[in-house]
């Protein structure tokens, strides 16, 4: 339910609350403040970042302002709150830039005011007063949160307006229904999107972005739908993803780490999205270099060969398995060996160069190689997958970059040169 707010020209003096109360109440405002922003950090973590962060101080500010203007107005009524009104806008303003809806802004507030009813009771008890006074105080704190809830709330609406957005989200709900894929009709879509003034694009680009990134929603372009509510935010970009998009996407997402899924039709946005998510965690895991913004279509082979970690495992198995009853040292050595010469087709001499060995090593270890696997790397089936085997093993153990240069030239390897 809206609270409706009164100016402080319209507002009523504070209650029957003893003026000289004002005295009691200010030596304990800065522990106070402290309580109550460890409360608010420990039941909404999000909070904690914010305190943390660049903005950290603008926001305690506001917590001090908001908590004196109240002991404030309770030694002078009709004292101004011009300050803290404004602070609390834009505290509104915050969350709706952020992609946030108003629950943990008005949760914090109700912490607040629970926290501050504790001391009061501790107070209370110092100085014996009265159940009835305990009582008037509470309304009034309640009231008096109520205000600030009004004014956030003032702007956030305010910031949505001027983001394209309505108070309901709808940009938001329409993100995700695109997310739904072929189970959403087009004619849905397409009424849901005129309801939020997006045209309905034919391709999209999805961003996939750290659960701590905190892109500026400000240097977002104003077509890019936005969730970043969800445990892992994201982002779309409607039609073709063209340099101009790239520049303006790095732009927003500066000191973020985010990765970009490949363009696709509108039904598809669900595997853009899912194919960012994968890329971001091959960067975040060392698997593919991490600059920030990682984009997908630079890193196809890893998405491709890493997409399913178990199924992976399981070829692996398979087609390693004539290695499994060596030492891990052999294993190793006999691995990467054949993984250069099934990727080069080189000459011994060319592989022992790549390894950093004798060729003569090379060719021992491609003999044994031969007895191992037997006539399983003549069938071109079998060679494929063990070399996607391979690839996918050294991926995962050593980075997509880590693997040493292919020869620029050469003949191909031959039985002969180290017989396999």
């Amino acid at each position: 339910m809206t609270v409706m707010r009164q100016t402080p020209e319209q507002a009523e003096p504070m209650g029957p609350i003893p003026r000289e109360f004002a005295a009691v109440m200010r030596p304990e405002l800065p522990s106070l403040l402290k309580e109550m922003a460890a409360e608010i950090v420990a039941a909404i973590p999000e909070y904690g970042h914010l305190l943390g962060g660049p903005n950290g101080r603008v926001i305690k500010f506001g917590i001090e302002q908001s908590i004196a203007t109240f002991v404030d107005r309770v030694a002078a009524p009709t004292a101004t709150t011009a300050l803290r009104d404004d602070l609390c806008r834009q505290f509104g303003r915050f969350e709706a830039y952020e992609g946030r809806s108003l629950d943990s802004l008005q949760a914090a507030y109700r912490i607040g005011c629970q926290v501050a009813l504790r001391r009061v009771r501790t107070v209370g008890r110092r100085y014996n007063l009265s159940a009835s006074f305990m009582l008037t105080f509470a309304d009034a704190l309640f009231a008096y949160m109520g205000d600030l809830a009004e004014l956030s709330r003032e702007g956030y609406e305010q910031a949505l307006a001027e983001l394209g957005e309505e108070p309901d989200n709808r940009r938001r709900r329409l993100l995700r229904r695109i997310l739904g894929g072929a189970a959403v009709a087009r004619s849905a879509l397409a009424e849901l999107a005129e309801h939020s003034a997006w045209p309905l694009p034919e391709e999209v680009t999805l961003v996939a972005l750290a659960p701590d990134a905190h892109p500026s929603r400000v240097l977002l372009e104003r077509d890019v739908l936005a969730d970043l509510a969800d445990p892992e935010p994201h982002l779309l970009v409607p039609g073709p993803f063209t340099e101009d998009r790239r520049a303006a996407l790095a732009t927003a997402l500066t000191g973020c780490r985010a990765a970009v899924g490949l363009t696709v039709p509108l039904g598809e946005a669900a595997d853009s999205l899912r194919w960012a998510r994968h890329t971001l965690a091959l960067a975040e895991s060392g698997v593919i270099e991490d600059r920030g913004v990682a984009m997908s279509e630079d890193h196809l082979l890893p998405l491709w060969l890493l997409g399913d970690p178990a199924l992976v495992d399981q070829i692996t198995r398979k087609y390693l398995g004539p290695l499994v009853g060596l030492t891990p040292t052999q294993r190793a050595r006999l691995i990467d060996t054949l993984r250069i010469w099934l990727t080069t087709r080189g000459t011994a001499a060319q592989v022992a160069d790549l390894l950093g060995v004798h060729p003569q090593t090379v060719r021992y270890r491609l003999r044994i190689l031969d007895r191992a696997f037997g006539e399983r790397l003549n069938d071109p089936d079998d060679r494929f997958a063990t070399e996607i085997a391979l690839r996918a093993l050294h991926l995962r153990e050593h980075g997509e970059d880590a693997g040493p240069e292919r020869p620029t030239a050469g003949t191909p390897g031959r039985r002969g040169a180290g017989r396999m």
